[in-house]
């Protein structure tokens, strides 16, 4: 099987600029000219290029083997490109304008999914993908009507709309859809409880992992995992009881191609690891590099799956950078960012433990308990203070947790510090595997891969859009 040469010569690899003098490097085609009968985007959310490194440097040092995403570029398996993130009105992209330039195929100010400004409501890809015969959803760890699954499904002008959301997909009756965001289902819904008239459009409900296990293609899918989203996978991996009832974005992400895999027609799967993003906010290094090494487990479950079918483009990126982690060089850098197998917990678990009426020494017992290291004095003093020093209303930061305070003193102890605690305007990686990656050009514009996704699938002309 022939694959496309990422690169050519060891300069440019060495300069880390992949992308200069890419006319010396050989474009041949991995699949020929095969249709994509099935596609799966899989997003890791806010994912900065020093998360998927960092991630990729954990795995090796700790488990002996690289991560599955850039083992396909070691392996030479995959086309590989960059991809720019604005939206209509920034250089920097929010998740809702950034997943609607893939599902509507247009660019939309920040905060909208798939509503111009002049009104305009391209129909979701998604949409288009079911019109025309296939089985189609979306899986998630953040709430199934977060804006990057909503983005492939909807049109609104709020993404914050989320109840409103969750009964716009009810009319979809999409194939399968399961993350977290029960809050916007069930009781807790401002607008009364969905479920009974999820039950009554017909859907199979799950509500853990073992009722999602038990899900059979009989019915839509409806599965709600969590209250917001879901556990970091940090804390679900030291947690008996969240293992036993939440599934993984891995168990996710295989429960639905096997329950869309056996339609004639097909199926389009959306895939997000969505917690990436809400750690890289909190500058949360072990909820970080833990959901993105889930978000990569899911990544290779797909690419074995892919390799099997034949008939399976697989599409891997990020819609935006954020708060552009890495890993940066000081005494021992080995030795603790190795420490990292020690943390048992998130610091959003951590500090919700925390509050100013705990001694010096509990805390300290608490942060080696939890995470593994012994906290100095004069940095419990500090990280003390800084609960008073919140802003209320930060996004991700409902509870109000020290986490800026906090990720500055555990640079301290890991070597990983933060630009920020925001999206920036990076270009990202982009990733493509089977039939049509070939045609994948070295630099896209994110909007461009609406039209790409549906000319890999040979959907009609009449579904592209114009721009």
């Amino acid at each position: 099987m022939n694959r496309r040469s990422l690169l050519k010569g060891g300069l440019l690899t060495g300069l880390g600029l992949p992308f200069i003098g890419l006319n010396e490097v050989i474009a041949q085609p991995i699949f020929g000219a095969k249709k994509a009968k099935n596609i799966i985007m899989m997003v890791s959310d806010g994912m900065s290029i020093g998360t998927l490194n960092m991630a990729d440097l954990y795995s090796n040092r700790i488990f002996g083997k690289g991560s599955k995403w850039l083992g396909l570029y070691r392996d030479n398996k995959a086309v590989r490109a960059l991809m720019d993130t604005a939206s209509a009105n920034s250089m920097v992209t929010d998740s809702a304008a950034a997943s609607s330039s893939w599902g509507g195929g247009i660019r939309v100010n920040n905060g909208s999914l798939n509503v111009r400004t002049n009104g305009e409501k391209p129909q979701p890809i998604l949409q288009k993908f079911k019109e025309k015969g296939k089985k189609v959803g979306c899986v998630t760890t953040v709430p199934i009507t977060h804006a990057t699954p909503a983005g492939f499904c909807i049109n609104i002008n709020n993404r914050g709309g989320q109840d409103v959301i969750a009964e716009m997909y009810l009319g979809l009756k999409f194939d399968v859809m399961m993350g977290g965001g029960h809050k916007y289902f069930g009781e807790k819904r401002a607008g009364g409880n969905l479920i009974p008239k999820y039950l009554t459009q017909g859907y199979n409900i799950a509500e853990n992992r073992a009722e999602m296990l038990a899900l059979n293609k009989s019915k839509p899918v409806l599965g709600l995992f969590a209250e917001d989203g879901l556990p970091y996978e940090v804390d679900r991996l030291h947690d008996p009881e969240l293992i036993k009832s939440t599934p993984t974005l891995a168990e996710m992400t295989m429960k639905a191609i096997e329950l869309m895999k056996d339609n004639k027609e097909g199926f389009a799967l959306q895939v997000e690891g969505g917690k990436v993003d809400w750690a890289a906010h909190s500058n949360d290094v072990s909820g970080l590099i833990f959901d993105q090494l889930a978000f990569d487990e899911a990544v290779g479950k797909v690419i074995e799956f892919a390799e099997k079918d034949g008939e399976t483009l697989v599409i891997i990126t990020t819609d935006h950078g954020n708060s552009n982690p890495g890993l940066f060089n000081a005494n021992e850098t080995d030795k603790k960012f190795d420490s990292l197998q020690n943390f048992k917990h998130s610091n959003t678990w951590l500090l919700a433990q925390l509050n100013q009426s705990l001694s010096e020494e509990k805390i300290v017992d608490l942060i080696k308990e939890n995470q593994g290291f012994v906290m100095k004095s004069a940095d419990v003093k500090s990280l003390l203070v800084h609960f008073k020093d919140i802003v209320p209303g930060q996004l991700y930061n409902e509870s109000n947790l020290p986490f800026y305070e906090y990720g500055k003193i555990l640079s301290k102890y890991t070597d990983v510090q933060w630009a920020g605690m925001n999206h920036s305007g990076d270009y990202v990686e982009l990733t493509m595997f089977g039939p049509g990656s070939e045609n994948l050009k070295p630099f896209v514009k994110n909007y461009e891969l609406h039209n790409f996704m549906l000319k890999a699938a040979e959907m009609p002309d009449a579904f592209l859009v114009k721009v």
